[in-house]
């Protein structure tokens, strides 16, 4: 298998290293002030952590489970139902990026996912009126 076939899901050490980042990021979740409202049964965050690191793994080039499970991901679909603004978007990508920092060893990984989840919770905001555009 040369190098450019292993995908960061395989790099990673598969969807067991995806399943431990999201169980990292809600550690920080259920501290968390701003994020925890957003989840109306706190009990569900261990089936919310599952999902995650399903979709993460999906993500990264791992099996198709999430999809098996849940269809397709619709990410914004399935968060339009809560308010998202700068400041659920800042704390959700403290939490993302310090369990990404603490088990990412791989510098060059660990960039690649810093920008996909800038750019992922940037996405998901959508608390921003909607800008019409003159013809």
């Amino acid at each position: 298998m040369s190098e450019e076939s292993v995908t960061v899901h395989d790099a990673l050490g598969g969807t067991a290293f995806f399943l431990r980042l999201a169980d990292r990021f809600y550690e920080r979740v259920r501290d968390d002030a701003v994020l925890l409202p957003l989840y109306p049964e706190p009990g569900d965050l261990p089936a919310a952590s599952r999902r995650l690191g399903l979709f993460l793994a999906q993500y990264w080039g791992g099996p198709q489970t999430y999809n098996e499970e849940r269809g397709q991901p619709m990410l914004r679909a399935r968060h339009n139902p809560y308010v998202i603004g700068a400041l659920e978007r800042d704390h959700w990508l403290v939490c993302m990026l310090s369990a990404v920092n603490e088990l990412v060893a791989d510098d060059d990984i660990r960039t690649q996912m810093t920008e996909y989840f800038a750019k992922a919770a940037e996405h998901l905001r959508n608390d921003q009126p909607l800008r019409l555009v003159k013809p």
